[in-house]
């Protein structure tokens, strides 16, 4: 089968497996694992950050970091396409009591200023309101095929939250994703957030785990919140050690964005498809099905069936997401499938999702 559904799929390296092998153990509760303590300190570090803590999941990372920021009955200003608003079960209303107002996501993945600033009272004073607590950004924006947000535009969102008292969260899950298609260290992407999330376990290739990483009072907070979920897991050193390695080669992320630009050139070929957005900077290519035999369903059915996965991603779309698990070879194949599927006659329609877990 040739993976593409998302790049969680990726397996830890042999040089991880065996760090993971011979990493020494503690007790991470008790802050005592010197292999996680030496990951927390290189993410904070990469990131330009003071202090980081190791946590289970991306979803768990953001709404730690959202908890630590926001007071119960404030609100968070999130995209309406972001991957907290839509994907993350309503943690952050659920558990933290925090209320999450969407904002329309433009094409890019940004949240134009002017969307954001209506999402602060005219009378903050009134106690009719819920005030403002947090903006979250997503980058890259997962929804928005892999869009990378400007530094110009972070640099721009910075001085419009400090303006108004407001930190800034930033869901990184690909940050390192963005760091490489601009460029720069990821630290200078980093430098415009308060807080940052990004997750190990995606195109970084560890196994599990994501990392948020800030000021060290505020990490402090989000490691009591870390525990009160039930993120607490004692000899965490196994698995931080692929994390460290993860960090220390994101500069491979490269080679996905290369396959990721054959796989956009290859399917734009293709009769039936359309790729969107045309330009794919980063890992992630999303593309329609304008065949109108197919539903978004039967052609990832019948994709399958040849031995191609992919995945839907709302608004009639499919993504599929290279990473370190698929070579040049594999890309090609990817769209010599896609092409035979257009070329077959479709199948019964089918009611089946097909969606999986997707982000």
């Amino acid at each position: 089968m040739i993976e593409l559904r998302s790049d969680t799929f990726t397996l830890p390296t042999r040089e991880m497996r065996r760090a993971m092998g011979e990493a020494p153990l503690g007790d991470d509760v008790y802050g005592e694992d010197p292999t996680t303590n030496r990951l927390e300190e290189l993410a904070a570090a990469t990131l330009g950050k003071e202090a980081g803590c190791f946590m289970p999941s991306g979803t768990m990372a953001n709404l730690a970091s959202i908890m630590a920021h926001v007071p119960r009955g404030a609100k968070a200003l999130v995209g309406d396409e972001s991957d907290i608003y839509i994907y993350e079960a309503g943690g952050a209303s659920v558990c933290g009591g925090v209320v999450c107002e969407p904002v329309p996501t433009q094409p890019d993945g940004r949240l134009l200023l002017d969307d954001l600033a209506k999402g602060y009272p005219d009378e903050p004073e009134d106690p009719q309101f819920a005030l403002p607590g947090l903006i979250c950004l997503e980058n890259t924006h997962n929804r928005c095929g892999g869009a990378v947000l400007p530094l110009d535009y972070l640099r721009e969102v910075q001085q419009f939250a400090r303006e108004r008292d407001t930190p800034v969260h930033m869901d990184g899950a690909r940050v390192f994703n963005a760091a490489v298609a601009a460029g720069v260290p990821v630290a200078d992407i980093a430098r415009y957030a308060d807080s940052v999330q990004f997750c190990l376990s995606k195109g970084l290739s560890a196994p599990i785990g994501s990392m948020v990483v800030g000021t060290r009072p505020f990490i402090t907070k989000v490691h009591r919140i870390r525990k009160m979920l039930g993120g607490g897991m004692r000899q965490t050193g196994v698995v931080a050690a692929a994390g460290i390695l993860a960090i220390e080669n994101a500069g491979r992320l490269a080679d996905d964005h290369r396959n990721a630009g054959r796989l956009a050139d290859g399917l734009a070929k293709i009769p039936g498809i359309e790729v969107v957005p045309a330009a794919t900077r980063t890992n992630i290519v999303m593309f329609r099905v304008i065949d109108d035999r197919f539903t978004v369903q039967t052609f990832a059915q019948a994709a399958g069936r040849h031995g191609l996965a992919v995945a839907e991603l709302g608004h009639g779309r499919l993504r599929a997401v290279t990473h370190r698990g698929l070579s040049e070879q594999d890309v090609a194949d990817a769209v010599d499938v896609v092409a035979r599927v257009l070329a077959e006659p479709a199948g019964p329609l089918s009611t089946e999702a097909g969606a999986g877990n997707r982000v």
